[in-house]
């Protein structure tokens, strides 16, 4: 088989690890093998293969979708006399990091199921339905093949997408997830912030936390879509208490002054855009976003009086990983999502020098 890396592990924030899009001869696979660290999606696009799953095989006809499960025994075998077009989609447990054990066994000639005993999916046009949220826009047709429930890592969904011929300004904002997508059909265009280009069948390309991306299809067929969506990181290790004699971490205050009518969409841009952007940040503790009293509360309580209604509160263990969370890319997406919804802002740094976090 044949094969090149599409998109890889550092192209997205989160813990994706890579896609690969190649070609199976005919008489020729992956043989039986286990990753303890990633999860796999194995993807064929036309044909028909052997998959096996923990040493159970089925043959399964393109288009056709099957996740490898984290410590899930795996394989695949095209047992015909034509290639086939392959994918294979990863997303790792912690950042980079990947494994494989190989059992030393090609599948060649097993045994098979008539039904799968692992979980399937296809790429089915007549189980398409009108998108809800999802995707903003007229002539979408959309199914979630697989939600997060599949998965052991930050995996999140696997996505059908539909553009139909005509349509255009559909919309996905990727509020707190990163995707990766695939065309499997048809040509269109997408625009993600100030970068457009023309997309095409076997093309792929991704979108950031807190992105927009913008998709056409002014063709006369349709443009149809591999979605994969991935959760940022939450594995984040606290490292408050591990010494008295030094700070255990520091924090920064920020207070923003947020006229009323944009207070819930600066709500809404604290989850779905800044926290996702921190929680892949080395050394990033925890966050809070706090809203001010109404001011009867204040003038009850004597508290200070300000315009400042908002507090965003970062915790980080040192300030030279604060400082670069500042230098990343994620930031330069976060930072300027709150400063848009704000008349005035300013931050104070603090060192913990103690803590009496019960939870």
């Amino acid at each position: 088989m044949g094969f090149t890396q599409l998109i890889g592990r550092d192209d997205l924030f989160s813990n994706f690890l890579y896609l690969h899009a190649g070609t199976i001869h005919a008489k020729s696979g992956i043989g039986h093998h286990f990753h303890h660290s990633i999860e796999e999606m194995f993807v064929i696009l036309d044909g028909e293969a052997e998959f096996t799953v923990n040493g159970r095989t089925s043959t399964i006809k393109a288009p056709a979708v099957v996740p490898c499960k984290m410590g899930d025994s795996h394989a695949i075998y095209n047992a015909t006399d034509k290639n086939l077009t392959w994918l294979n989609f990863a997303v790792s447990r912690e950042k980079g990091k990947t494994d494989a054990f190989d059992l030393g066994d090609t599948r060649v000639g097993a045994a098979k199921d008539d039904v799968p005993t692992f979980v399937n999916g296809r790429l089915e046009k007549d189980k398409l339905r009108g998108s809800p949220s999802t995707f903003d826009g007229e002539g979408v047709l959309y199914r979630r093949i697989f939600g997060p429930q599949i998965f052991a890592t930050d995996w999140n969904h696997v996505d059908h997408v539909v553009i139909q011929p005509g349509k255009k300004s559909i919309s996905r904002k990727l509020d707190g997830i990163e995707e990766v997508y695939y065309v499997t059909k048809g040509t269109g265009s997408v625009q993600i912030g100030s970068d457009s280009g023309v997309i095409k069948m076997h093309d792929a390309f991704h979108g950031r936390i807190g992105e927009t991306l913008l998709f056409s299809n002014e063709g006369n067929e349709d443009l149809e879509l591999m979605v994969i969506g991935i959760n940022p990181s939450k594995n984040k290790a606290s490292a408050l208490g591990k010494n008295p004699n030094v700070p255990a971490a520091m924090e920064l205050q920020m207070e923003f002054e947020v006229e009323s009518q944009h207070a819930k969409a600066f709500e809404d841009m604290y989850h779905s855009i800044y926290v996702p952007a921190m929680t892949v940040q080395e050394g990033y503790l925890s966050s809070k976003l706090l809203k001010i009293y109404p001011e009867e509360t204040s003038k009850e309580i004597e508290a200070e009086q300000t315009s400042y209604n908002y507090q965003i509160m970062i915790v980080f263990d040192t300030e030279a990983n604060r400082r670069k969370w500042v230098a990343s890319k994620q930031h330069d997406i976060a930072w300027p999502a709150a400063t848009a919804l704000s008349k005035g802002y300013k931050w104070k740094g603090y060192d913990v020098v103690g803590d009496d976090n019960r939870h």
